[in-house]
């Protein structure tokens, strides 16, 4: 836990913000306009439940409405509160800027321990969350679009969904209220592992820069780099399955709620995966060592650390005894104002979590822009680009023939040449040139500005830029 003098995960993001709006030039009216939040909605309804009824709290905050709809998850946990929400809804706002989605932020929360109940109690919960929202306009496809977070996925979205089409029977785009959909309920590809997918290409397109592996104190690229994951959730998972298998790191230790393995020559993270999900805990896993003070393991030397759970993991209390010369932020606020400090007196490089888990709003830009055009992406083009490239490929054939050249192309490549993007192609290319340009944004400002000496600062900055030349706009 950390200490109690530390700020809570609300004022560090307030913190954060004033570290960056003091290198700007922003009006003082025009400062306190992007930096409050605009709304919170509370709510408590009743359902009957077990023989009687239950009363559950809800929210639904909205930080800013430069552009709408604002966008935001809805999480499932009973450490939900008002503070929460609207610091979660303010780093909505930031993240949406800085890969230039066109949505303000909002975020949502229940408190609820979605293990108390079972399937289709859960659906009656959620669909009442969703009611008690929908009739107050704070899930429509102009307006307020939630998607997935903590302890909810595709199946409470497509309750979400089905519950918003009953009560607009008219609405042509109903299907555009929510994203995270499964496939087959309006869903997109590639959705359900983006934001770990995000976090993959995020280190990808740091390691491209030796200027900025050299600030880590690190050379070469992912291959054979050690990672320690801090949480094997949706996004955990991803970004290590990923990293693992296409990219060469090597997962030394992956940190549980109730312990960590530890295995220095790799993890197998499917394996571990699979058993968490048969048991229910890491404890028993075969193939490793069992850390009891799972917390402890953060502190592990490593080449990159990856807290992929919950905010404020890295505190003023273990900041100091942090190894790891790159950390990469997939959950939201897992390092505190406090402890970003210390690691970066230390040396540490940080790439901020409002760019380094911005995959998951990224993938429900397309899947948001897919549900109001009614088509599935690739669905005109593909079988086009197929014979364009066949044309190609049977031209250079005829060529060899004709000119007795002898050449022959490998059966893969004319196979992967001409095959067209389908959808989940076309996800990942538009995943992969969001990150990339983003990064780049940021770069630009941490290279480029001598007051500006962490990625932070510099996401910040092109953020809240962002933000405020919208407003301007607006004759603000």
């Amino acid at each position: 836990m950390s200490p109690l003098n530390e700020p809570s995960f609300r004022q560090s993001v307030d913190l954060m913000f004033n570290r960056a709006v003091a290198l700007m030039d922003l009006s003082p009216g025009l400062e306190e306009k992007i930096r409050v939040c605009n709304s919170t909605y509370t709510v408590r309804f009743g359902v009957r439940l077990r023989g009687k009824i239950e009363t559950f709290t809800g929210y639904r905050s909205v930080h800013s409405e430069h552009m709408e709809p604002v966008k935001g998850g809805i999480r499932y946990a009973l450490s939900v509160s008002q503070d929460e929400v609207e610091a979660l809804a303010a780093l909505m706002t930031y993240k949406c800027a800085l890969v230039e989605t066109p949505f303000g932020g909002s975020k949502g929360g229940l408190c609820i321990d979605p293990r108390a109940w079972d399937d289709h109690e859960l659906e009656q919960i959620t669909r009442r969350f969703a009611y008690e929202l929908i009739k107050r306009d704070l899930i429509n496809p102009a307006q307020n679009v939630p998607a997935p977070d903590m302890g909810t996925g595709e199946r409470e979205m497509a309750w979400i969904a089905d519950q918003y089409a009953r009560m607009n029977t008219t609405d042509i785009n109903a299907r555009a209220c929510v994203t995270g959909k499964p496939p087959h309920a309006g869903g997109i590809q590639g959705r359900v592992e983006a934001t770990g997918r995000g976090v993959q290409y995020a280190l990808r397109e740091f390691f491209r820069h030796p200027d900025d592996r050299a600030k880590a104190g690190l050379s070469g690229d992912l291959d054979g780099k050690r990672v320690v994951v801090q949480g094997l959730g949706n996004v955990g998972y991803h970004a290590a399955k990923f990293l693992s298998e296409e990219d060469g790191a090597i997962i030394t230790a992956i940190i549980e709620r109730d312990g960590a393995l530890v295995r220095d020559g790799g993890l197998d993270v499917e394996a571990v995966r699979q058993w968490i999900a048969r048991h229910g805990s890491v404890r028993g896993y075969p193939d490793a060592e069992l850390v009891e003070d799972g917390a402890s393991v953060l502190e592990k030397a490593c080449d990159i650390l990856i807290p992929a759970a919950m905010e404020g993991v890295i505190h003023l209390g273990n900041a100091e005894r942090i190894a790891a010369p790159l950390i990469i932020e997939a959950a939201n606020g897992p390092i505190t104002f406090g402890a970003d400090e210390i690691l970066r007196r230390k040396g540490a490089v940080i790439i901020p979590d409002m760019y380094a888990n911005a995959g998951g709003v990224t993938v429900s830009y397309f899947e948001w822009v897919k549900n109001l055009s009614h088509i599935r992406f690739g669905r005109m083009q593909r079988r086009a680009e197929e014979a364009r490239s066949r044309l190609i490929v049977e031209e250079l054939e005829r060529l060899s023939a004709d000119k007795g050249l002898g050449w022959e192309l490998a059966p893969d490549f004319k196979d992967r040449f001409m095959r067209g993007s389908d959808e989940l192609e076309l996800v990942r290319s538009g995943l992969d040139d969001t990150m990339r340009t983003a990064y780049q944004a940021m770069r630009e400002v941490w290279h480029g500005r001598q007051d500006v000496q962490d990625l932070r600062v510099a996401a910040y900055i092109v953020a809240i830029s962002r933000v405020a030349a919208t407003y301007r706009s607006k004759g603000l």
